[in-house]
């Protein structure tokens, strides 16, 4: 015969100080542990926005990222003149060779020095890589010192419309402020490819390439082409597989801390639910020898403890939960792959929540289940005479 659940419901509103200190303390590690998940998430969420599924990227052979790496302009010419890659309204092959480099800026915040990449980009660009639009200002001019930065650069580096910033000791005149979808583009500067080659030496080529395939089934025929040809010297991606790869360490790192931090606090927080079942154990020691009298199992006695004990984890995850929300869009930045701050919003998703609520439940089990034990192993008689 089980417990009923007013039971449970009964003891916790009688005894609610000792209870909602477990509350609480469940519901400072979930929202810990949602706070840095959102972290990691949102760093992925950067990235992967970064690249179209219908795009492909060519880097050389063997580099780790876009500024490790050199496609000369001859072989580039080769590759957009390919069929498979789609063309615009006037018959232009969609396609964009880019040069990047990094430039080190002040902060506006702390006039923290840190590193924000530079991309050299030429007149189809912004259709190529897609969802970007200017939010204030006009695109660059080919030929002159102009730049557009991205919403998040200008942001934390205080840029906007008619500021300059200072790129290999030469100053570049802002013309516009551009969004793309959240993506790690945001948190670049942009100007005409010509114009940067000499200053930014970066005359002999291309770190990158890429590309719009007309149909992006033929992505691994338009790879095959040119990663087996050894006068070419290329890898080729998906452009979401691409940066979803540059995320990967970072992202992995900034998970492990979150789970290391949650783990660490979470063994606390399970050791102040134990104590605090103990103690709800020792407070209802004669009421549990009666209901053992009464004709009540010792499984009732496990199960109605251990249920309490969740419940009151459920409770805590949902407001650990409630608590992390407000961090849902709050701007940071952390290095990415080329060496340069990647700037990005914390993102509570589904997935963090029902992770954070899923460790609070552990945290509940684990910490209920031995005074839970205790509880049923007690001895009628002897429950039935303690104070």
């Amino acid at each position: 015969m089980a417990l009923p659940i007013t039971y449970n419901v009964r003891n916790i509103r009688v005894r609610w100080q000792v209870t909602l200190l477990a509350i609480v303390g469940i519901a400072l590690v979930v929202t810990v542990f949602v706070f840095l998940t959102a972290m990691s998430q949102g760093f992925q969420l950067a990235l992967r926005a970064s690249g179209r599924t219908d795009n492909a990227i060519v880097t050389q052979k063997g580099s780790a990222s876009e500024l490790t790496s050199g496609i000369s302009r001859g072989n580039a010419a080769l590759m957009m003149v390919d069929q498979r890659i789609a063309r615009d309204a006037d018959g232009q092959p969609l396609a964009s060779g880019e040069i990047v480099v990094v430039a080190n800026l002040k902060r506006k915040v702390d006039g923290g020095e840190v590193n924000v990449t530079v991309r050299g980009v030429g007149p189809k660009t912004m259709k190529v890589h897609g969802d970007m639009r200017l939010e204030r200002g006009r695109d660059f001019t080919p030929g002159l010192d102009e730049v557009v930065v991205g919403s998040r650069t200008a942001d934390r580096f205080g840029l906007d419309v008619g500021s300059s910033v200072k790129i290999q000791k030469r100053d570049w005149q802002v013309v516009g402020v551009f969004s793309a979808a959240g993506s790690s583009f945001e948190s670049e500067i942009w100007g005409d490819l010509n114009t940067m080659a000499e200053p930014l030496k970066r005359t002999g080529g291309y770190q990158s390439v890429t590309v719009r395939l007309a149909d992006p089934t033929t992505l691994e025929a338009f790879k095959k082409t040119y990663e087996e040809d050894p006068q070419i010297q290329a890898q080729v991606k998906s452009e979401r597989k691409f940066y979803e790869d540059q995320a990967g360490p970072t992202a992995n790192a900034l998970l492990g801390l979150a789970i290391l931090v949650a783990v660490v606090m979470g063994v606390g927080a399970v050791f102040g639910a134990m104590n605090t079942m103990y103690a709800l154990v020792a407070a209802r020691t004669r009421e549990i020898g009666t209901l053992r009298a009464l004709g009540f199992s010792r499984r009732s006695v496990l199960f109605s403890f251990v249920t309490e004990s969740v419940f009151l984890a459920v409770v805590g995850g949902i407001l650990g939960c409630i608590l992390a929300l407000p961090a849902n869009g709050i701007t940071t930045a952390t290095g990415g792959a080329n060496f340069s701050e990647v700037a990005f919003a914390f993102r509570i998703t589904p997935f963090a929540l029902t992770i954070g609520m899923a460790f609070a439940v552990l945290m509940g089990l684990f910490g209920g289940l031995l005074p839970a034990t205790r509880a049923a192993r007690l001895a009628i008689t002897s429950a039935l005479r303690s104070a």
